[in-house]
């Protein structure tokens, strides 16, 4: 069964809804693409399917069943700016091992130099701070990946690297991908289909 929204709607302390009577569902190894302008509530969906918020109408499910509320979660989220997604104090290695330990072949295959593992995140780009973070989400245990806006800040090399290594990763794995981005050649060219919010 997917991971799916139901009549979805949010809104930011009582003021206008950001979002109402949203349906979404991404099936395991399926890459959906969701596009729209900015201001239409895509982080905001993203968040909601990864179980950070809390929708004011409707319900997330995964498999049929609600998010669950602790241990590792199935549903990852690789937001744009991934400075903001790490402890700065921690070293790269601490912070790729906080959901699990992967091997050298897996760092590797998504272009992490050893390296970098003594590095703390103020001294890496932000090209290589986005493939820990990636690294990161795709523990063995998710199911689903959403890349919200995931490579829009980096340029198109480490683009296409990363959207390579993460694509062959999810076909491999039969991981459900929801890919956000306004950029519609990137979705045209990574995605099953797509989603217009």
């Amino acid at each position: 069964m997917p991971l799916e929204g139901r009549h979805l709607g949010f809104r930011y302390s009582g003021g206008p809804w950001v979002l109402r009577n949203i349906d979404i569902s991404v099936e395991r190894g399926e890459i959906v693409g969701l596009a729209g302008p900015s201001g239409r509530g895509k982080s905001t969906l993203a968040r909601m399917l990864a179980g950070y918020e809390q929708p004011h109408e409707g319900t997330v499910r995964l498999d049929g069943q609600a998010l669950p509320e602790s241990g590792y979660h199935p549903v990852q989220l690789v937001f744009q700016h991934p400075e903001k997604a790490v402890n700065p104090r921690l070293s790269m290695r601490r912070i790729l091992n906080e959901g699990w330990e992967p091997d050298r072949a897996f760092r590797t295959s998504l272009g992490i130099a050893e390296e970098w593992l003594s590095r703390y995140p103020n001294e890496l780009s932000g090209g290589e701070l986005q493939r820990f973070c990636v690294a990161r989400a795709l523990g063995p245990d998710t199911r689903y990946l959403i890349a919200d806006e995931m490579t829009t800040m980096l340029d198109a090399i480490t683009q296409a690297q990363i959207w390579s290594a993460v694509i062959g990763i999810a076909r491999e794995r039969q991981l459900g991908v929801l890919v956000i981005s306004h950029e519609r050649r990137l979705l045209d060219r990574l995605c099953d289909r797509m989603i217009e919010l």
